[in-house]
Parts: structure tokens; C-alpha cells; sequence
């Protein structure tokens, strides 16, 4: 009979060490044994709290994605303006703590798993809009919303790629090198709006002075 209070505990050894198992495995083809024994508990505990392995593998990319929002939020709440609330999300999204390599391997288990899980699917989904939405937040503060929609979704395919290829070890991507590429994107992005716009500005007032 498990202990009282010892639920919520178990409950994050068991996501903990799944995310272990699969970063050892570089899969999410692990068993609830081998989860279990890395919690120390027993399958049968482990298939109490969570049913079966898929869940345990759903609570683990919830939990994965709370991690992010906590983190998130923690550096927007430093950020003071528009512009440094974007650039607070682009370092956050190359934080240190989102490259540990266990935390590397469960999100391209988890990207890889999409396309046969609904489940992994909406949650990929969930984060997402979560990016694109923070993103779009504070650069419709900066330029049009519909330019700011825009930014955000090429800032977001930014980013993901950008970590992709540094957790594939594809190029040699430091965090700074990273984060620089996604700020010049978007520097580039809104100098090309402003230019615009002083543009119309300039040739209005030639229309205006003749």
C-alpha cells in the first residue's frame, strides 16, 4: 500500500526517470520495467500511478513542456520591454537546462512519436502556439500584428531548427551562436518593417509638399 503523500513524489521519480531511460535509449521504445527500476519502485507501482507506459510517456512530455512554460515565464517577468520579452524568449529557449542531453533526447523521441500519437501530437501542437503566441505578443508591440504573426513564425521555425541541428550536433551551434542567428533574424525582420514605413512616410510628405 503506498505511502500517504508519497504519490506526487513517486509520480515525478517515475517522469524523471523516464526521461533518463529515454535519453540513455536515444527511444521511447523503453519498458515501465526499466523506468521502474530506475525510480525504484516496482512496474506494478509504476502501472498504478500512471496505467500504462503511454501515459507515463504523455505526463512526461507535459511535464517537459511545464518546465519550459516555468522558465518562461520566470525570464519574461526580467524583461522589461517589448523587444527584450522577445529576446527573453529566444534565451530561454537555448537555456542550459533545456540541453541536458536526456532533455535533448526525449524531445526528438517525443517529435518522432507525433507522428503516430495524437496525444504527443496536441501537446507538440500546444508548444507550439504557446511560442508563437508569446512571440506574437510583444512583437505586435513593435509592428502591425499581422507583421508581428509573421516574425513570430519564422522566429519560432528559427528556433526549433536551430535546436534541432544543435542537439543533432549538425553544425557547430554554440548557445550565443544560436541565440545571435535568432536575434538577427527578427533585428532584420523589423528593420525591414521600419524602413517601410519610413518610406511611405517620406514619399506622402513629397505627395503633400507638391
Amino acid at each position: 500500500m503506498p505511502k500517504v503523500g508519497m504519490e506526487p513524489v513517486r509520480r515525478k521519480a517515475l517522469v524523471d526517470a523516464a526521461i533518463s531511460a529515454i535519453g540513455d535509449q536515444g527511444t521511447l521504445s523503453v519498458t515501465m520495467s526499466d523506468i521502474a527500476r530506475r525510480a525504484g519502485v516496482s512496474p506494478a507501482l509504476a502501472h498504478h500511478y500512471f496505467g500504462s507506459k503511454d501515459q507515463l510517456l504523455t505526463e512526461t512530455m507535459r511535464s517537459l513542456l511545464r518546465d519550459l512554460r516555468r522558465d518562461t515565464v520566470s525570464a519574461l517577468a526580467g524583461a522589461g520591454d517589448p523587444r527584450a520579452r522577445v529576446s527573453a524568449i529566444i534565451r530561454v529557449s537555448f537555456h542550459a537546462g533545456q540541453f541536458a542531453p536526456e532533455t535533448v533526447a526525449a524531445w526528438l523521441a517525443f517529435y518522432t512519436e507525433a507522428q503516430r500519437s495524437e496525444a504527443v501530437r496536441r501537446l507538440l501542437v500546444l508548444y507550439a502556439r504557446r511560442l508563437h503566441s508569446n512571440l506574437s505578443a510583444s512583437l505586435s508591440q513593435l509592428c502591425p500584428k499581422t507583421e508581428a504573426a509573421r516574425i513570430a513564425e519564422a522566429t519560432a521555425a528559427l528556433i526549433d531548427g536551430l535546436y534541432i541541428r544543435r542537439a543533432l550536433g549538425a553544425a557547430p551551434l554554440t548557445t550565443e551562436r544560436s541565440i545571435a542567428l535568432a536575434e538577427d533574424a527578427v533585428d532584420a525582420a523589423l528593420a525591414r518593417i521600419a524602413f517601410r514605413r519610413e518610406g511611405i512616410a517620406f514619399r506622402r510628405e513629397e505627395g503633400a509638399a507638391a
